[in-house]
């Protein structure tokens, strides 16, 4: 079978869920008119106090066991969450990277000390991690990366510089995939993750702005900064193993294909009165666009809720290729479809929405892997199955 872990047939969520789906829109109705949170594009933004309120009510590491702060919860139960914050474009920054791929690799690879120390507080959104993965000629081809850690007594001196780092000014540790041995043969072996306590001394991080000036990418640069012993995951050598189980988590979510979807909604909204007959064919396009994709996406979270460790990477890509180029049709659509002029700070939401999504649109064709890295990922996955 092309994709053996998976089962992309007609899936529909328990009714059971729908009690679920009540409770968090209805959290997220008050928050809003509360003016706890602002709705912005591409997962909002980084409010710990927001993320504490979810944790709160248990709606970080709902998977996770409970030894460790978790809820034991399905992956369908976090899928229709995940949902609902993307589709109110909640501020969900502050605990992201920790809900979708810190936590559950710690809980796979980390020593006992490890999760003690960080995911209980991940649950409760009090512990904010970066990704230290891309570096300069080393963003698709994860492989090359040229940061460094040599053995020292008790630990390792790290040195190198990793960029397009989401938060990293905000956060207090990041996951650091750096070489541990000197490269020969396979550039797979030899690659470790160090976790990195974001106040040591020897780490300087600066600012990448947006095109509007807004910062959430850094370049994070490491001149012989200490790493203890205890602050490696799992294994010296595993590091690729572990990005790679890393990466099927960060390309199949809802997020994928839900940054733009508050856009996408008022769009629908604007044009509910159109009797063009082209419009009504571009919107029905997308809207069948958006049904499959959610369905794909709900496939792979059905897989993890029914297997250990699913072997899903090809589907992965798949959502995150294909939900790469439907949130970039959605900001065409809104420019072809109608007047709005997209402006930052207007007081019209779909035109400060438009704005943030015209900015936006680059940014998933690169982050979580590039258009053609994933494409190869597919390619080789069909070729096998020959």
């Amino acid at each position: 079978m092309l994709f053996p872990d998976t089962d992309f047939s007609t899936l529909r969520l328990p009714e059971s869920l729908n009690l679920l789906r009540d409770d968090i829109r209805q959290f997220l109705d008050k928050e809003r008119r509360a003016g706890s949170f602002t709705p912005h594009l591409g997962h909002g933004e980084f409010d710990v106090a927001f993320s504490k309120k979810l944790g709160e009510r248990g709606w970080i590491g709902m998977t996770w066991p409970k030894k460790y702060g978790g809820h034991e919860r399905t992956y369908l139960e976090r899928f229709v969450v995940m949902e609902e914050l993307f589709a109110a474009a909640a501020p969900v920054h502050a605990h992201w990277n920790a809900d979708r791929q810190i936590g559950p690799s710690l809980l796979r690879w980390g020593t006992e000390e490890q999760r003690q120390r960080y995911v209980p507080a991940m649950a409760r959104g009090e512990c904010c991690f970066a990704i230290g993965m891309s570096e300069p000629n080393a963003g698709s081809d994860l492989a090359s990366v040229r940061t460094h850690a040599e053995q020292v007594r008790g630990g390792w001196k790290l040195n190198g510089q990793k960029t397009w780092t989401s938060w990293a000014h905000k956060s207090e540790a990041m996951f650091v995939l750096c070489r541990t041995s000197p490269l020969a043969g396979d550039r797979h072996e030899g690659l470790s993750q160090l976790i990195v306590d974001l106040s040591s001394s020897g780490i300087t991080i600066r600012p990448v702005r947006f095109l509007d000036g807004v910062h959430r990418f850094n370049d994070v640069f490491f001149e012989d900064v200490f790493v203890p012993d205890d602050r490696v995951l799992g294994k010296i050598g595993q590091g690729w193993l572990q990005v790679t189980s890393e990466l099927a988590l960060e390309r199949s979510g809802p997020e994928r294909y839900m940054n733009t979807f508050l856009l996408f909604c008022l769009l629908l909204d604007a044009l509910k009165q159109s009797h063009d007959r082209l419009d009504r064919i571009l919107i029905g396009t997308l809207t069948a666009r958006f049904a499959s994709l959610r369905r794909m996406s709900l496939a792979i979270a059905h897989a993890f809720s029914t297997k250990a460790n699913p072997d899903v990477g090809t589907e992965a890509a798949l959502v995150k290729d294909i939900g790469t180029l439907f949130e970039r049709d959605i900001v065409e659509a809104v420019r072809t479809l109608t007047e709005l002029v997209p402006i930052h700070d207007s007081n019209n939401e779909m035109e400060r929405l438009f704005a943030e999504a015209s900015i936006f649109a680059p940014i998933p064709t690169i982050r979580g892997g590039t258009t053609q890295i994933l494409r190869g990922i597919i390619a080789r996955r069909l070729e096998a199955a020959l």
